[in-house]
């Protein structure tokens, strides 16, 4: 029988454990400190499908071979990446970011990835920003929940972006998803990750991507109906989609 939710930890071999449950970063899925073969990793039990899956294990490798810092995924005792909709990954070291230059290195890294994932697939399932100009659903993005007039609003802000180049965004470069020293910037935290506009990363504090008025402004507007969209309708979208203008 194939093991479902925690269970299936059993399959990183039988010494796998459980520590304690974390907070940072865990959104929609559970996750948890565990130990693996001796050593501290992350475990992450969600509800996306194989597909999501191996799109994503897929990335954090092509990343890793670029030089980037990623938590890497660890195999099962028999090869596989992930087992039961749980993906058990490389515990990565550092603190936040907290000044003006930590947050320069923190968007020289998103650009890196920017570069590194031109062309890259969609996540399966997802769509990108520009895509929900004509389309109404993807993964968490419902905008038939969403109050017409809000999605007006939203798919404004989106169309300013329309006819750009698209890659592999993070979606979600918080303070609680990068892990920072000082020889290196790593993320953490990809199951937000998908193929979007690259600007819907780069709205940092301290406009540490150096975006012109209008481009931060741009990017500003679209990410906060992004927001607006994929977590409706709890009081952080309700947040953010009060952030977009009517025009």
């Amino acid at each position: 029988m194939r093991s479902v939710g925690w269970d299936a930890l059993g399959q990183w071999g039988d010494d796998t454990t459980r520590i304690e449950p974390l907070t940072a970063g865990a959104g929609a899925n559970e996750l948890w400190s565990v130990r693996v073969r001796g050593a501290l990793a992350v475990a992450r039990l969600g509800r996306r499908s194989d597909d999501d899956l191996a799109w994503e294990t897929s990335l954090l490798h092509h990343l890793d071979r670029h030089g980037l810092s990623v938590p890497m995924p660890i195999p099962t005792t028999d090869g596989r990446l992930f087992a039961g909709g749980l993906m058990v990954m490389t515990y990565v070291e550092g603190g936040s970011p907290e000044t003006e230059a930590d947050w320069r290195r923190v968007a020289d890294t998103l650009r890196q990835v920017h570069r590194a994932t031109t062309g890259w697939p969609q996540r399966p399932g997802w769509r990108s920003s520009t895509d929900l100009l004509h389309e109404s659903t993807g993964t968490r993005v419902d905008l038939g929940a969403m109050p017409a007039e809000g999605v007006a609003r939203c798919r404004a802000a989106w169309a300013r972006l329309a006819g750009r180049a698209k890659c592999v965004v993070h979606g979600d470069p918080n303070p609680g998803n990068i892990r920072i020293t000082a020889d290196r910037v790593a993320l953490i935290d990809w199951d937000e990750s998908h193929v979007d506009v690259p600007d819907l990363d780069l709205v940092l504090p301290h406009n540490a991507a150096d975006l012109e008025d209008d481009a931060l402004d741009i990017a500003s507007q679209a990410s906060a109906a992004w927001e607006a969209a994929v977590c409706w309708d709890d009081d952080h979208s309700k947040r953010c989609l009060a952030r977009v203008r009517s025009a």
